[in-house]
């Protein structure tokens, strides 16, 4: 049962004192170093954790993706991970310019052990840690601060030894002082150059630093302060790579990133898509991204990002949410009606001017750089509108509704939306609109047409046949073009029609290409829509008058479906 005061249970974060932060007039201007961590920090939050199997195939999919340093397990604590790191080497599957990770207690047969896993690495990375939060000190490991230090310093020092046993690889030495976030700040700077004074790090081959938010227990500018204070007071800056690896207790793990990169981080540690402990670690293709979208290149290739996702689902045997940024099924489709309205006239705008910068309603960036389509931008639902409904017949069917026959015929759609409750398939779509228009054959029905004219005059002399109640008929006029022609031969069989608005464009495109054209006219006083398709535009033009008039006729009373197929 939830407190009514929490204040009572809970303290509030204490913040650092650092009045003159510079962090917040930053700029993210380049990547950080990325770390991948699926295959450890990853792997250990799965139900299932992974065989060698699928561990492989997500290490060859990080590679793939640009990935240089990858954390790739535990090998001191798991059997599977040392022999997992073992195939690595052995089968020589790391590429020349990508370093494995390993992680390690600071103990000293684990740390034996972890360098056993890696003999014969071409580049390693090895991983230390230790808890140095006083709530870890006093009750977990029943040490004082000069204990922690101490247990941090013997270890570097006997990796140290390791490393210079084995020169064969290049090695890079990684320390974290974990649960950094709630540490003390001083002690944390204390703890961290006692370490650098054990390994003696230089500019020319720098230690990493990982200064974790194992639990994330503040806001992001809070991490982002601590970040800025360590850098400021750590001495010979210069010669740390200052990590960061953010967690998402609080669902703000990437924000917590971007913020400490601004603060002076030079290394990221996540996975893709977030998974780990609790709620997950920082998500790196969303913070990557993020910096994709102003206009910083993450160095890292999501260039066909649904494939990667299917490959991370496989291997973790989880699913990636439908809307997670970037990447879910459903983040680049619209369903409400004044989102696909935006979309589409931004879409439009867009073929207008290609070379401009990306601005479109409700996308930040366009799909085509992630590998997906515009087909699913735009999806229909009871919540859609006329935006999203022409949107889906221009683009997969080529039909583009004039206005004000877009409005009419969404009324169409909302009613088969609210019958149904459930999404409406572009097909569904299309076969709608061919219903209510294109199929609207009875009572009339153009069987064909024949056309004259004398030289140098403008008339135009139309026969056309027309099937009528099941009953050929012949109709014939002169006008100034067909459609006058048409409309005056339908006037004089007792059918007045008069032409509102017409629209025709070509659909198609070669020996595929037919006309449509969208014909609005007024019977009895009541404007009517009607569509008409052809190889021919006369044709099509005509059909479109009969669809119009075969609609007003189905709302007054019911009619033969008469089509020119049993007519012919």
């Amino acid at each position: 049962m939830m407190l009514s005061d929490p204040a009572k249970k809970y303290s509030p974060f204490v913040a650092v004192d650092i009045p003159d932060r510079q962090w917040p007039n930053q700029r993210i201007e380049k990547a950080p170093i990325w770390a991948s961590v699926d295959l450890r920090d990853g792997n250990q939050s799965l139900i299932d954790p992974m065989d060698q199997e699928r561990k492989q195939r997500l290490f060859d999919l990080l590679v793939n993706v640009g990935f240089k340093q990858i954390e790739v397990g535990f090998p001191s604590a798991s059997q599977t991970d040392f022999d997992f790191v073992r195939a690595l080497i052995e089968q020589d599957k790391i590429p020349e310019d990508v370093s494995i990770q390993v992680l390690t207690q600071a103990r000293p047969h684990l740390i034996e052990r972890t360098f056993e896993a890696l003999k014969g690495a071409k580049n390693a990375i090895v991983h230390v840690y230790n808890a140095t939060d006083p709530m870890f000190r006093r009750v977990v490991f029943n040490v004082n601060k000069e204990e922690c230090i101490q247990i941090a310093v013997d270890a570097t020092r006997q990796i140290r030894e390791q490393m210079n046993a084995a020169p064969e690889t290049h090695w890079t030495f990684q320390y974290s002082p974990e649960l950094f976030t709630t540490t003390e700040m001083d002690f944390a700077v204390e703890i961290v150059e006692a370490v650098m004074d054990t390994y003696a790090p230089s500019v020319d081959h720098r230690m990493i630093v990982n200064l974790p938010a194992t639990v994330e227990v503040a806001t992001p500018n809070n991490y982002a302060d601590q970040i800025e204070w360590f850098c400021r007071n750590v001495k010979n800056r210069d010669t740390l790579i200052v990590s960061v690896h953010p967690h998402n207790d609080r669902g703000t793990g990437v924000a917590a990133a971007e913020l400490t990169l601004m603060a002076g981080a030079d290394r990221v540690e996540g996975t893709l898509f977030g998974n780990g402990e609790r709620t997950g670690n920082v998500d790196i293709v969303t913070l990557a991204m993020n910096m994709y979208t102003q206009g910083v290149h993450p160095e890292l290739d999501f260039s066909n990002i649904t494939p990667v996702m299917r490959e991370v689902e496989y291997c973790n045997q989880l699913p990636v949410h439908p809307r997670h940024p970037y990447v879910g099924d459903l983040v680049f489709t619209a369903f409400s009606g004044s989102h696909q309205d935006a979309i589409k006239k931004g879409m439009a705008d867009r073929r207008d001017n290609p070379e401009a910068p990306w601005d479109v309603p409700y996308l930040p960036i366009d799909p085509l750089d992630v590998g997906r389509s515009y087909e699913a931008v735009i999806r229909v639902n009871s919540q859609s509108g006329k935006g999203g409904i022409s949107y889906l017949l221009e683009q997969e069917h080529g039909i583009e509704l004039p206005r004000r026959l877009s409005i009419e015929f969404s009324q169409v759609v909302q009613e088969v939306a609210d019958r149904t409750a459930k999404e409406i398939t572009s097909q569904m779509i299309y076969q709608a609109f061919a219903d209510e228009y294109l199929e609207q054959q009875s009572p009339f029905c153009l069987i064909n047409h024949r056309m004259s004219s004398e030289p140098d005059s403008p008339a135009v002399h139309l026969e056309a046949v027309i099937a009528e109640g099941g009953e050929r008929k012949t109709y014939s006029a002169e006008g100034n073009g067909p459609l006058a022609a048409f409309i005056k031969a339908l006037a004089g069989a007792g059918h007045d029609v008069e032409i509102i608005d017409y629209h025709e464009h070509a659909r198609g495109q070669g020996s595929d290409a037919e006309a449509i054209a969208y014909v609005e006219v007024r019977i009895e006083g009541k404007a009517v829509f009607g569509v008409g398709t052809d190889e021919s535009i006369t044709s099509a033009s005509m059909k479109g008058v009969l669809s119009a008039i075969n609609r007003h006729h189905s709302t007054q009373a019911p009619a033969a479906n008469v089509t020119a197929d049993t007519l012919a």
